[in-house]
């Protein structure tokens, strides 16, 4: 792991790599022992919100039903959009969970038991995570609760920061007004706590700014091709794929379908949020 220094701003990454598999994919489902306080609608297929309790520390996922989106440099990104959010492409997704918010230090710790943040704050993000955190954390998240929690795919990201089937096709997630839904373009603040700006239009905070958050993929060029339920996997990766903007970021960094990546670094503006299965 290489941590450098908190204010350092996540770099994005337009280099071609090599894909070996980047394709349509169906995730499956494990479960594990539930040994969660509570579990409220756990039983429940396909509600719009399901929240949990661990250990004391309650989360919400927001339920996100599944279509067919347009994904990368859209009409409304305009000129700001880079080469590598192009060529824009047909995706089609399942119905799935994404988390209310970024996974929070309280619930990190509440799951991990202990908090690698520099800054600390029970409401604020969990940050200095490599990737592989983010992935240990889902994996034990899912050992507690009994369901299958996993980081976002980039497509299942962008999808939902564009408000899924309640997209108003926004530039930002929620807004076209960039302040009324993230924080942005302060260094020198650091991360803010979540729910402290608007949601987007599926009740969603923070997919703009505040703080970069880790998918599930490794990071590769797109292609052009129509694909369902993507996951991007390569051969030899070298960079795993981060989306939403930060509070160290201007505010083109902070669009729905900006792309940028991470080697491996931990960074005090780079967390993540978890998705699960919808039944």
């Amino acid at each position: 792991m290489k941590k450098l220094n908190s204010l350092f701003l996540l770099t994005l990454v337009a280099s071609v790599l090599i894909i070996s598999s980047c394709s349509s994919s169906t995730q499956k489902e494990t479960t594990g022992e539930n040994t969660s306080d509570s579990l409220a609608n756990n039983s429940v297929a396909n509600e719009e919100k399901v929240t949990f309790t661990v250990k004391g520390t309650s989360f919400t996922m927001i339920l996100v039903k599944g279509g067919t989106f347009n994904m990368g440099a859209t009409a409304e990104q305009g000129t700001d959009a880079k080469d590598n959010e192009k060529p824009a492409h047909n995706v089609t997704l399942s119905d799935y969970y994404i988390g209310e918010t970024e996974v929070t230090q309280a619930l990190y710790e509440a799951v991990i038991g202990e908090n690698p943040s520099d800054v600390k704050g029970e409401d604020l993000p969990v940050v200095n995570v490599e990737w592989s955190d983010g992935d240990f954390f889902a994996t034990k998240l899912s050992e507690l609760t009994g369901r299958q929690f996993r980081l976002p795919t980039e497509a299942e990201w962008e999808y939902a920061a564009r408000g899924g089937n309640k997209s108003q096709g926004y530039k930002y997630a929620g807004s076209n007004t960039l302040a009324d839904v993230a924080w942005f373009d302060d260094i020198k603040g650091g991360a803010h706590p979540v729910k402290a700006k608007a949601p987007n239009e599926l009740g969603i905070y923070d997919m703009s700014g505040n703080v970069d958050e880790y998918c599930a993929d490794d990071y590769a060029p797109y292609s052009k091709d129509s694909q369902t339920n993507p996951k991007c996997v390569l051969e030899a990766a070298e960079e795993i794929t981060v989306r939403g903007g930060s509070f160290a970021n201007s505010a083109n960094d902070c669009r729905v379908s900006r792309r940028g990546s991470s080697r491996g670094y931990v960074f005090a503006s780079l967390g993540f949020r978890i998705a699960m299965p919808a039944e």
